[in-house]
């Protein structure tokens, strides 16, 4: 029993969720709210990545379960509470963490929903992206050279930092952007300014990507273009980093490398036999049958061997196609009287249960009608109660 749900609410799963039902949680809602895509949801964001790193890591969680975020900010956990959220997110789509971000561009999450066709035979799909990349007309100086001074504020930094006083002894200290470059770390005059970036080193681009899907691959998984991020001054350009989001199929679920699908049988289909056909994710077609005799049970399951999905990098050795059984039992007094007394004599060709116990008093089943009228089923202690008010009166 958790104290608290807050954090599982944050991320709208349920305080049993699995590492991957949070992990795929945290995925879905990062790339929605990231200030990138979202530059007004800051504060959810961070949320977010505060919730997932308390929920990902078992003993910050349970520390979160048996104290809620009162116990993880007073450092129940042994450490530091919180990280940065753009840490957390780089981490999860391997990006790197702080030192990483400061020698290279920041890297570009894209996500790509599929079919589960898609996994299992392979295919291309082009995905067209806008990022940044360095002016070819000023080399991404944002001017003309030799006019470009270094600003006196920062003296090149593009932050300045100011100390603030607490009380005697305490110092804080305070980095805000540069006021007089605007975070540039240089100063240059409207005039002298680059007539293709006016002044800001970059310029916007489309690119098309060939994003090549391989049998196997599956929900979640990262394809990497490396170097192919936005391009910025002075650094190595990032990554673009593409999550697979699978969509769901109407008959197939997949687990690992599994395939799982319901088959409903009438009663007659799990007594006598069936054939049925299944269409697999290649357009094949598989016919599924079961013998006369061969009984099929509510819940039951039978395995279909190599018919599930491909191994990545092994697309020629598949798992498994896993049927399970429903049977459909017919409605009350589906068959007249006189046709059932047929399809007794016919239920005598199959084996009738007797029960081995003697002296047994047969009681028939009582019908839903008779069932409503029937008085209810009386407890111990509403049974003393009843016989000590049908006794005589002295």
């Amino acid at each position: 029993m958790v104290k608290e749900t807050g954090f599982y609410d944050m991320l709208g799963v349920k305080p049993n969720a699995s590492p991957e039902e949070l992990k795929k949680a945290y995925r879905k809602l990062a790339l929605k709210y990231h200030p990138d895509k979202n530059p007004t949801e800051g504060e959810r964001f961070k949320q977010i990545s505060q919730a997932y790193e308390v929920l990902s890591d078992a003993k910050k969680r349970e520390v979160y379960d048996r104290g809620g975020e009162k116990a993880i900010k007073e450092g129940g956990n042994g450490g530091p509470s919180f990280g940065s959220p753009m840490d957390i997110f780089d981490l999860f789509f391997g990006g790197g963490g702080r030192m990483h971000r400061e020698r290279r561009g920041k890297n570009m999450v894209h996500q790509l929903t599929v079919s589960l066709e898609d996994l299992y035979n392979g295919t291309t799909r082009k995905l067209a992206v806008q990022k940044n990349v360095i002016c070819d007309k000023c080399e991404g100086r944002g001017g003309r050279k030799g006019v470009i001074e270094v600003c006196p504020l920062c003296h090149g930094v593009g932050v300045q930092v100011r100390l603030h006083h607490l009380a005697p002894g305490m110092v804080q200290q305070i980095s805000t952007v540069c006021a007089g470059c605007q975070g540039q770390g240089q100063r240059l005059g409207h005039r002298d300014r680059c007539k293709t970036c006016t002044g800001r080193k970059i310029l916007r681009q489309k690119k098309i990507l060939d994003v090549h899907i391989n049998k196997g691959m599956k929900d979640g998984q990262k394809i990497v273009f490396h170097g192919e991020g936005d391009q910025e001054p002075g650094l190595e350009p990032g990554d673009i980093i593409i999550v697979l989001d699978q969509r769901a199929h109407p008959v197939f679920t997949r687990q690992g490398e599994d395939l799982i699908m319901n088959m409903e049988l009438q009663l007659v289909e799990s007594l006598c036999g069936f054939q049925k056909p299944v269409k697999t994710l290649d357009n094949r077609t598989l016919l599924i049958t079961s013998h006369p005799g061969e009984l099929i049970k509510p819940g039951d399951k039978r395995c279909v061997l190599n018919e599930g999905m491909p191994m990545h990098r092994r697309p020629f050795e598949k798992g498994k196609l896993i049927i399970l059984f429903s049977v459909v039992f017919p409605e009350e007094n589906f068959l007249p009287l006189n046709k059932l007394k047929e399809l007794e004599r016919g239920g005598r060709l199959l084996p009738i249960w007797r029960c081995p116990v003697p002296n047994l008093i047969e009681i028939p089943v009582p019908s839903p009608s008779l069932s409503q009228h029937m008085p209810p089923l009386l407890g111990r202690k509403e049974k003393d109660q009843e016989e000590k008010s049908n006794l005589p009166l002295n």
